[in-house]
């Protein structure tokens, strides 16, 4: 049994994954007026890229129920639910790893 890959899909979910982490990380950093100086002067170098990088992943987590053929409806639905959960737990961990240290103490 072979099994194509839709490769278009599956830069379109990493991307949106991406882009999503980099407009809800991009809300944290660009609101802070006054940063402290322990964090030094390119403290936001590092969220701006664990945390879409983490998005990225979350996407493809999305994208990986359309690789399996399920045989029920309700599998299927199960599936993408579970995929959603992973993408916010993923993202949810992208953000405190790229926010530690500075917003996340």
């Amino acid at each position: 049994m072979t099994h194509t890959i839709n490769i278009t899909a599956l830069i379109k979910r990493v991307l949106f994954g991406a882009a999503i982490a980099l407009i809800i990380i991009s809300l944290f950093v660009f609101g802070v007026d006054h940063p402290k100086p322990e964090w030094g002067k390119f403290w936001k170098i590092r969220p701006l890229i664990i945390t879409p990088l983490a998005g990225a992943f979350g996407g493809f987590l999305l994208f990986l129920p359309e690789l399996i053929q399920f045989q029920s409806k309700w599998k299927k639905i199960g599936a993408v639910i579970v995929s959603i959960l992973a993408f916010v737990v993923t993202l949810w961990i992208g953000i405190v790893l790229g926010l530690d240290g500075t917003l996340w103490d």
